[in-house]
């Protein structure tokens, strides 16, 4: 079997003990996925690896980088189960290194197929000396210039001279699934995709404030969960109208708790929504103390409105590492678009920070929640993303 192709490797799925079958079967579909655009591919797994060949390398390491799930890739070539054959490949990749720059290399192998003849420090050596015949270069087992990696598998052979971080993590979709409550800020996207690296199969609802509000933040909402849904096969992005839910919070609720009560409301949409679609648990972008209304008391007030779980994967990272992550995950340059935040749009001069449950709950026994949440619900709409829009 020979011809180039790409290798990646599982992450943590060899924590995973018996269940460890059902979790590299979800790896090899989101791999499928990723590959839909490629035609002519053979996909196969084997010893904690999944094997892709055909197609261009680099277009196939670019599409890849995004599947949870695998610790690193790279860009290999298949190769004969002969010695000569296999020193010869070394001998042509250590020349295209050499090309660039390389004064020294160094060969690292792994034998998981006893039944080839020689052991790895026998295939280091018998390879390093007919590359260093060919090409002219040094061994440096160090800290070479270039290390070029041999692999003798039971389900395949191949040669590479680069390892590429993967996005780690667990393949979307085996810990279950959740909804997204994504504004059109910074830390929600981030949010979710640490949902994702978790195993999490996101939904997401967008509340927007029609008609104080302009088409902007749904415009906005639109891109970010297009980036998330590259992540997993596609996104639902469910849009909520809010701004008729707020004007009644504001006609009964004094200015303090408006932002409090906005925020159950959400969870309790959210929740209603997550229900209907069989999803376990709500993911915010909350990070503690960041703002006003994500002070511990009013964490816990708010949360106090559903009987669901809520993840708040940013907790403990502050704004700094929020905005790195954001930047990384290529959704920066969209949050930090103008627009009207729904929950901002009427924030009170001096806002609560020390909600209480029963406060808030006695606060919105005027409001006709259930109305409110039925309503929300009936006029939401829902649009399938995916991938970048």
């Amino acid at each position: 079997m020979t011809g180039r192709g790409v290798v990646l490797r599982a992450g943590e799925l060899f924590l995973k003990g018996k269940n460890r079958a059902t979790f590299e079967q979800a790896l090899v579909r989101r791999v499928r996925e990723a590959l839909r655009p490629f035609a002519g591919l053979e996909v196969w797994t084997g010893q904690g690896r999944i094997y892709v060949r055909g197609g261009e390398p680099a277009g196939l390491v670019e599409a890849l980088a995004d599947v949870f799930g695998a610790s690193s890739l790279s860009p290999v070539v298949f190769v004969a189960r002969d010695l000569e054959a296999i020193a010869a490949t070394c001998a042509a990749m250590a020349d295209e290194a050499r090309a660039r720059g390389a004064r020294t290399f160094r060969i690292t192998a792994k034998r998981a197929d006893k039944r080839f003849d020689l052991s790895s420090p026998q295939i280091n050596v018998a390879i390093g000396g007919r590359v260093q015949a060919a090409t002219g270069l040094e061994v440096d087992l160090g800290d070479p210039d270039v290390e070029i990696g041999v692999e003798i598998g039971t389900t395949g052979d191949f040669v590479y001279d680069r390892v590429v971080p993967a996005a780690g993590g667990l393949p979307v979709g085996v810990s279950g699934s959740a909804v997204l409550l994504l504004s059109g800020g910074i830390d929600s996207p981030v949010a979710g995709h640490l949902a994702q690296k978790r195993g999490l199969s996101l939904s997401a609802v967008h509340f927007h404030s029609a008609p104080w509000t302009s088409a902007a933040s749904k415009e906005k909402a639109r891109r970010l969960a297009g980036r998330l849904a590259r992540r997993q096969a596609g996104l639902d992005l469910h849009t909520v109208p809010f701004g008729r839910a707020q004007d009644r919070i504001r006609e009964h609720v004094e200015p303090s708790y408006r932002v409090i009560l906005y925020r159950r409301l959400m969870l309790r949409i959210s929740e209603a929504l997550a229900r209907r679609l069989g999803a376990g648990a709500l993911v915010t972008g909350d990070s503690l103390g960041q703002v006003a209304s994500q002070t511990l008391e009013n964490l816990a007030c708010i949360s106090a409105a559903t009987e669901m779980l809520v993840l708040r994967p940013l907790v403990g990272l502050d704004k700094a590492e929020v905005i790195e992550m954001a930047r990384r995950l290529g959704t920066y340059d969209v949050s930090i678009l103008p627009h009207d935040d729904c929950c901002s749009l009427f924030v009170p001069k001096h806002p609560e920070t020390r909600g209480r449950p029963g406060r808030a709950a006695s606060l919105e026994e005027p409001l006709g929640l259930g109305e409110l949440v039925a309503d929300a619900l009936a006029e939401a709409e829902v649009e399938r993303l995916d991938g970048v829009v």
